[in-house]
């Protein structure tokens, strides 16, 4: 046989090979139409919160940031609140939704519904150990019964006393007592430092730490506040690498790789720590691991089920809080009349001297309250929510807006649901979702006057029984922080040379997805207020 008669037969073998590819391909695509045909939807390379789509999928780009990204198109294009990504190379279809009428029916989970939370939605967070927010079942409940224990009246009343004690200790630390004018280059560098510190405080008992002295890893080799930020940069990384990659001779793999290992020794030398030494606090840590030990096996949770929840309780009790408040600042930093009306709430209620003395004075700060709950509406740190039906189930879907009434579309068992938190809310304004009300884009913090910072309006929290755990901590700790701050500094944006604030909102006020949503180094001006 002839070298060229071989090449003609590989041809032929190649052909034949990439039309099987094709239609086995087309053949696929079919069945997810087919399996979702209820529903309008996108054709896309690969699943979207696939290990690939997460970080490209043709033709949406980056599949973590969908819901970010294409806000002001992705519902709109269909004229519909729930639509499905539909993969033609691998992957299954995932639902996208944005209504909340939906997101009713599947975030709530249990025996209540067809829909459970897969261990796979979490992977961020279970990589640490099973938790609370990766568990569901009976599991979760196991989980939220040890936990709720350590969230009570004295943990809130201690974040009170301590978000002032810090915002002193920051204040102080940044030089900031005899200085009439402060630039920022990154407010966030502020926010997380002080969330970080408050957690480590409150949550774990550190109330040795001080805004120029946080805790540090075993051998003082690395502080707390560095290996988070490293961990929380490279999470997805630590997810999908396997361990051997950290010892590549490649900083940032190795920088990543020592942070997890020292973080994982610091919170197992804490649990050790606090199950033979009574440290007489207080702290969420404490109660945490107290109410397992006290659980007599059926309740209690293994150190790697603690690992986990401490893992949570550092990334939600900083993150979350530290985007939101930062974010706030952003807003308010354009809106200097807004700014006048919340400085003179603050003297009205507290005087230019005293500071809030218990929560029930704090909640009296209705103004910073709704600018709070309209930066989360804008800026949701917890910007999707994950589940799967775990058997044939069937959705209730509102009619397109301007229709009334509803129909309902069968979602086979294994289907993936995805609940847009950035244009999921109830009966109050719904980020970029006309259905719910006008001009949505606004920062309009007068839209939830009245209501109040535990409802479940504020979806940020999630909704149901599965709302935030910590949402009374967080809100207590942003209302703190804000109304000190705000008392005495008028913030303004840090423009550049020629720039208007709307070329700087432009510039600056941008999402930025890693494991939560929050906004890219938002520079700011401080004036001390006289």
């Amino acid at each position: 046989m002839s070298i060229f008669n071989m090449d003609v037969n590989w041809n032929i073998i190649f052909s034949g090979l990439a039309t099987i590819f094709i239609v086995s391909r087309v053949i696929k695509y079919k069945n997810a139409v087919k399996a979702t045909q209820g529903f309008p939807g996108l054709a896309v390379a690969f699943q979207n919160l696939s290990a690939v789509g997460v970080f490209w999928n043709w033709p949406l780009g980056e599949g973590l940031g969908l819901g970010w990204r294409m806000r002001h198109s992705l519902y709109k294009r269909f004229s519909a609140d729930v639509i499905v990504t539909r993969p033609f190379l691998a992957g299954e279809p995932e639902i996208y939704t944005n209504n909340v009428d939906v997101a009713r029916q599947v975030i709530v989970g249990g025996h209540r519904t067809s829909f459970w939370k897969p261990p796979s939605a979490s992977l961020g967070v279970v990589f640490w150990g099973m938790n609370l927010i990766s568990s569901d079942n009976d599991t979760w409940r196991r989980h939220r019964r040890i936990l709720g224990e350590a969230f009570n009246v004295k943990l809130y009343d201690l974040v009170l006393e301590k978000s002032m004690n810090l915002y002193d200790q920051m204040s102080s630390g940044e030089g900031w007592d005899k200085l009439d004018r402060v630039e920022v280059g990154a407010v966030q560098h502020l926010t997380f430092k002080f969330a970080l510190l408050l957690i480590t405080i409150c949550g774990f008992g550190f109330n040795e730490a001080t805004w120029t002295a946080g805790p540090a890893t075993e051998n003082q080799s690395m502080s707390l506040e560095q290996a988070m930020g490293i961990v929380t940069r490279d999470n997805i990384l630590h997810v999908l690498l396997p361990k051997w990659a950290y010892s590549l001779p490649i900083k940032r793999l190795r920088d990543s790789g020592h942070a997890m290992r020292q973080l994982k020794i610091f919170m197992r030398e804490q649990i050790q720590r606090r199950k033979t030494e009574d440290l007489g606090d207080q702290s969420a840590f404490s109660l945490l691991v107290k109410a397992s030990q006290d659980g007599n096996g059926k309740f209690a949770l293994d150190d790697d089920e603690l690992v986990g929840n401490i893992f949570v309780l550092l990334f939600a009790g900083h993150e979350t809080t530290a985007h939101t408040i930062a974010g706030t600042l952003a807003y308010l930093c354009l809106d200097h009349d807004l700014q006048d009306v919340i400085h003179d709430q603050i003297i009205s209620v507290f005087g230019k001297d005293r500071r809030p003395s218990s929560i029930e004075g704090l909640y009296k700060m209705t103004k910073i309250l709704e600018c709070l709950m309209e930066a989360l509406r804008l800026h949701p740190p917890g910007h999707i929510m994950i589940r799967e039906a775990y058997e044939d189930a069937v959705l209730v879907v509102p009619n397109p807006i301007g229709e009334e009434g509803t129909y309902t579309v069968p979602v086979a068992k294994g289907t993936r649901i995805v609940v847009d938190v950035i244009g999921m809310h109830p009966t109050r304004p719904s980020e970029y979702n006309p259905r719910y009300y006008e001009d949505p884009e606004e920062f309009r913090p007068s839209r939830w006057e009245g209501v109040s910072p535990d409802s479940e309006q504020v979806t940020a929290f999630s909704i149901g029984a599965r709302a935030c755990l910590g949402r009374k901590f967080a809100i207590i700790e942003m209302i703190s922080f804000l109304t000190l701050f705000l008392r005495d500094w008028r913030v303004e944006p840090k423009l550049n040379l020629d720039e208007t604030k709307e070329q700087w909102k432009a510039r600056v006020m941008k999402g930025k997805v890693v494991m939560t949503l929050g906004i890219e180094d938002i520079p700011v001006v401080l004036y001390k207020r006289v």
